[in-house]
């Protein structure tokens, strides 16, 4: 079963452009999966039967797992089992006809306008850390990216003399967003009088964000960088993440009047679908606003 993993895990990446992030969660997945199989006694995936499958899931389900990562697994599954079948592998797809587990809407968590900034304006000192930790959040937040597409970004994606960043995507499918004056002001300070004092003058390092050992940061240096900045203005962790920042960029932006279109297209979003979530976190703000002031609420 690895064995036929590891291929199926390959052509994701090579034949579909997947990223490597949802490349390797798939590959967890199914490792799952067979791991169950194998304690039913089955290592061989001409074994697998629709009840194996329904077992798995429901026992995912038992133990608390989210739904939304109960649906990827079931997806998973199914690409796996077709992938076999289409590669002679296994004569028939016992996933066909099976109905996918319902995946529950969950509104993605944002921060207010005002706690964002509050947030970043703390930030305020011109020490090189400072002026590298703003312009990081000003970045994320600015531009609505992904912390894997900050982690690495590289000096050749600011173009167009700072006004815009070139984003390496999902799927490395590339995309152009405006950089902002705020975020452009932050990264030009970072610039001049930050950057070179963490690569010490070198020139070894082509992404834009470095630290203080003069090495790109990581996606977990990033999320303990931002928790640490929020716990700063009182923003307790379980409510911030890089995601969060990028959440809040898209329902910011469509509750000043955004195109949902334009949002779908600076986030990278590759279905209008994804984006359309937003419309229901701006929902759910008026819905408060009118629980809170309509007399007959």
């Amino acid at each position: 079963m690895d064995e036929l993993i590891d291929d199926f895990v390959a052509s994701l990446a090579f034949e579909r452009s997947l990223a490597q992030n949802t490349c390797e969660a798939y590959a967890r997945d199914l490792r799952a999966f067979a791991a169950f199989l194998k304690k039913c006694g089955k290592t061989d995936a001409r074994e697998i039967k629709r009840d194996d499958i329904a077992e798995f899931l429901r026992s995912e389900r038992e133990s608390g797992m989210a739904s939304a990562t109960r649906a990827r697994r079931s997806a998973a599954i199914r690409m796996f089992l077709r992938h076999l079948k289409d590669t002679r592998r296994i004569a028939s797809d016992p996933s066909e006809l099976m109905d996918a587990p319902r995946r529950e809407r969950i509104l993605p968590r944002v921060l207010t306008e005002e706690e964002t900034s509050r947030m970043l304006d703390e930030v305020s000192g011109e020490d090189p850390r400072s002026l590298r930790d703003r312009a990081i959040l000003e970045v994320l937040y600015g531009c609505g990216l992904r912390v894997s597409e900050l982690c690495s970004l590289s000096l050749d994606d600011v173009v167009d003399d700072g006004e815009l960043l070139r984003i390496s995507g999902k799927g490395d499918k590339e995309r152009v967003v405006p950089l902002g004056s705020a975020a452009g002001r932050a990264l030009r300070r970072y610039f001049e009088a930050a950057r070179p004092s963490f690569t010490h003058g070198g020139k070894s390092v082509s992404q834009v964000f470095v630290t203080r050992l003069g090495k790109p940061f990581t996606r977990q240096g990033i999320f303990k960088l931002i928790r640490e900045r929020a716990a700063a203005v009182g923003i307790p962790a379980e409510r911030i993440s890089p995601h969060v920042l990028r959440h809040s960029y898209a329902s910011h932006m469509l509750s000043r009047g955004a195109d949902i279109r334009a949002i779908q297209d600076l986030l990278g979003h590759a279905d209008i679908s994804t984006t359309q979530i937003y419309t229901h976190v701006d929902a759910a703000r008026f819905g408060e606003i009118h629980r809170r002031f309509h007399p007959r609420a």
